[in-house]
């Protein structure tokens, strides 16, 4: 007795799954090594400064982000030129909706950003915040305006990862505020 593939139900349910998944697109645009020759181009070198946060540090880093702080673990890259520093280097990663974004972010030693890059997208590329939208975060301190609808404007049909963005970037900046301006 021969089956007919064409009509049986369970080719034609695993087509209409097939033909209906979603693809998709992850990206690495920079390695760590990479970024950090990004972030410091004329660095004679870099430093890595890690920090374990206290129970106190964290609940002030949230207290100022107005956002939770998923580790106890924090590492800044710290560039020098001479004796100067040229900034600190901080990688973000967090999750979108469902995948992860990770971004490199650069703080001036006055606490403000000087840059914000992004690593690695692993949401649907159509979601990837623009470099111009990147851009607005440049020179922003963590201020009670930092935020979307307010001194950042949102990404039409990419909110979550407008949000996710603004809250890493304030997170970090609280970090930068706690651990390195603040020193205990």
């Amino acid at each position: 007795m021969a089956l007919a593939l064409s009509s049986s139900p369970y080719i034609l349910c695993v087509v209409a799954l097939l033909g209906s998944a979603t693809i998709i697109e992850a990206e690495v645009f920079y390695s760590k090594a990479k970024a950090l020759q990004v972030a410091f181009p004329t660095a004679d070198r870099v430093e890595t400064q890690t920090f374990f946060l206290t129970p106190q540090q964290i609940e002030r880093v949230e207290a100022l982000a107005q956002t939770s702080v998923d580790s106890k673990l924090a590492t800044f890259h710290v560039g020098h030129a001479a004796d100067t520093v040229q900034g600190y280097a901080f990688i973000e990663t967090h999750i979108v909706r469902t995948f992860p974004e990770t971004f490199l972010m650069v703080v001036s030693p006055d606490g403000s950003l000087q840059k914000l890059l992004v690593l690695a997208f692993y949401e649907p590329l159509e979601y990837l915040p623009s470099d111009l939208w990147l851009e607005q975060f440049d020179q922003k301190h963590l201020t009670p305006a930092l935020r979307l609808r307010r001194d950042i404007h949102g990404i039409m049909g990419s909110t979550l990862t407008a949000q996710a963005a603004t809250q890493g970037v304030r997170k970090v900046l609280a970090l930068f505020q706690v651990l390195i301006q603040e020193k205990p």
